[in-house]
């Protein structure tokens, strides 16, 4: 999966582990994307906070901030960038997208290279037609079937 020059994403790395984000920087600069590291939570919102990114691949395990509060913080400053949190304990932690706030979450496993591969593509066509955080779109589910029930009881 080789990206245009033109569509090159910028994305913003942030794991405390420096082997995986060198393994994963070479492999996001083979495709084409602009990648920057951060090794916390704390580093990677100042580089947030100072550069726009389309897409944040974060570890969920890291000191001081896990991967969940890192993304709520990615929200309150860039809410239109993609998120994808990395984990080795997705299941036993039952870390789902509902559950962090990220757009995609991915297992730390021998699959891992190509699925990030195909979620940053997939987020980065998807680009301006982000869904909303899991949050808002329960707030939006919620407010659609108590209209349904006014209506149904008005009649």
């Amino acid at each position: 999966m080789k990206l245009s020059p033109a569509a090159a994403p910028h994305i913003l790395l942030v794991d405390d582990n420096r082997d995986g984000l060198l393994v994963r920087r070479s492999l996001l600069e083979e495709v084409g994307c602009v990648v920057e590291i951060a090794r916390t939570g704390e580093e990677g919102l100042k580089l947030l906070q100072a550069s726009t990114f389309d897409i944040v691949v974060s570890d969920y395990r890291m000191p001081r901030m896990n991967g969940k509060e890192f993304i709520q913080r990615i929200r309150q400053i860039t809410p239109g960038a993609g998120v994808i949190l990395l984990s080795g304990f997705v299941e036993p932690l039952g870390l789902t997208e509902e559950s962090t706030g990220a757009d995609v979450v991915l297992i730390k496993d021998s699959n891992e290279a190509a699925h990030l591969l195909r979620w940053i593509k997939r987020l980065m066509n998807r680009g301006s037609q982000r869904k909303p955080p899991a949050a808002e779109r329960r707030r939006t589910s919620i407010t659609r079937a108590r209209a349904v029930v006014r209506q149904n009881l008005s009649h």
